[in-house]
């Protein structure tokens, strides 16, 4: 039977996201939504980029749109307190993660009074984070960076009056690149790296029902899209007695979670609305981690287990409200809390995560009839995340730390009717 070697170095990946929604997932996706805390995300459709979360809605996007946006995600990991299993303290660490932009962009066109199709590419998982190569926890990761990408081609119907129904085709495409670093007898002892890249594809079913002009409501499942990473794992050693290994082709698992959502939109006067949103993540199909190699089993396993997460499913909880100013301007109100993935016990230095709150406000300024643009800004506060590796049943160094995390988001995005 073939070696396994863990997959530690790929789950550094999902710390890098974790900091702003739960586990790895990027909610970002819309500018618009954003300034209500994606409150009403599903139900929202108040303009092309709420296709994202309800393909439904394309409906009530008349003729030809085309939203073009991005977010700036402005993360911040502080790390203070880490010690290893020998007592030894490192220094406090100011940020182990970093900045990113996420965009987004679509283009709808109605066929005729019943038919609609669209296109939409979104980036919902990635992030990059880094420690120092020094630290106590380095075999279990170092330097960790992800890339996705998502087209998905969708497609509208209004079977009644009321009621409208979506479906998607996500293409996805993931890409990691992954470092860690082992120390021998108290010295340097070999640095890993695995990376490796995926295209699958999902599917997504939506419907959107509208109760009278003021009241709708919209549900949405997307489902799981299963990635088999290909990729490479190298081995480079800095001491004589554990040589250098050849670069292994290797692959590994890795799903990316269904989500089910729930929103409702109620528009209560000319210048009032409220909206709420629900969602359930299913993260407990993220259970563990493995990397098999193709081609017998040269390569030494970095500590010859497996890394077990064990992740619950999530729900997310969101409030809005919005007023219209004027014919031009609009302000956007919002609150949610997000439930962590990870369970205190079975969180590792890759995924500190923690239950957080977040803080949103946004603008949409209406240019003329064709254009407007939407402005949003998002303050998330996310409890104190205590580390303890021993607790988690994984092998490698025991290290203790604590994490205090929050993030800032800018979101932009352009909204032009032909």
């Amino acid at each position: 039977m073939k070696k396994l070697l863990t997959f530690t170095a790929l789950s550094t990946i999902l710390a890098a996201a974790q900091v702003q929604a739960a586990g790895f997932h990027l909610r970002e996706q819309s500018a618009a939504a954003q300034g209500n805390a994606y409150a009403g995300a599903t139900a929202g459709a108040e303009n092309l980029s709420y296709a994202y979360f309800n393909a439904a809605g394309i409906t009530r996007q008349k003729g030809t749109n085309i939203n073009v946006g991005g977010t700036y995600i402005a993360p911040k990991a502080e790390m203070k307190n880490v010690r290893d299993e020998g007592g030894v303290r490192d220094p406090d660490s100011h940020n182990v993660v970093h900045a990113a932009v996420a965009p987004n962009m679509a283009i709808s066109h109605q066929l005729n009074e019943k038919a609609y199709i669209a296109l939409a590419l979104n980036v919902p998982f990635g992030m990059i984070t880094k420690y120092d190569e020094a630290w106590a926890g380095a075999e279990h990761g170092v330097t960790s960076k992800i890339i996705s990408a998502t087209f998905t081609p969708m497609a509208a119907y209004k079977a009644t009056d009321k009621l409208s129904l979506g479906v998607g085709l996500p293409i996805q495409y993931l890409k990691a690149k992954l470092t860690s670093r082992k120390f021998m007898a108290g010295r340097e002892g070999y640095n890993s790296s695995v990376q490796g890249d995926a295209i699958d594809f999902g599917w997504q079913l939506s419907s959107m029902y509208e109760f009278n002009e003021n009241t709708r409501v919209g549900l949405s499942y997307r489902s799981k899209i299963q990635h088999k990473l290909n990729g490479k794992s190298k081995l480079r050693a800095t001491l004589p007695m554990f040589p250098a290994q050849p670069d292994q082709d290797i692959y590994a698992h890795l799903n990316m979670p269904a989500m089910l959502s729930l929103g409702v939109f109620h528009q209560i006067n000319d210048k009032w609305s409220v909206m709420a949103e629900y969602q359930r993540v299913f993260w407990s199909s993220f259970r563990d981690l493995y990397i098999r190699y193709k081609h017998g089993d040269a390569m030494v396993s970095l500590d010859g287990k497996g890394t077990r997460e064990k992740w619950r499913d999530t729900n997310f909880y969101a409030l809005g409200a919005s007023y219209k100013m004027d014919d031009q301007w609009k302000l956007r109100l919002g609150m949610a809390y997000d439930q962590a993935a990870a369970r205190m016990n079975h969180r590792t230095p890759r995924i500190p995560d923690s239950d957080r709150l977040w803080y949103s406000a946004g603008l949409n300024y209406q240019y003329n009839e064709k254009l407007s643009f939407d402005f949003a800004y998002t303050y998330i506060y996310a409890h104190k995340a205590r580390l303890d590796t021993a607790r988690t049943g994984n092998s490698g160094k025991n290290v203790t730390a604590e994490y205090t995390n929050s993030v800032q988001l800018f979101g932009f995005s352009l909204n032009y009717k032909f």
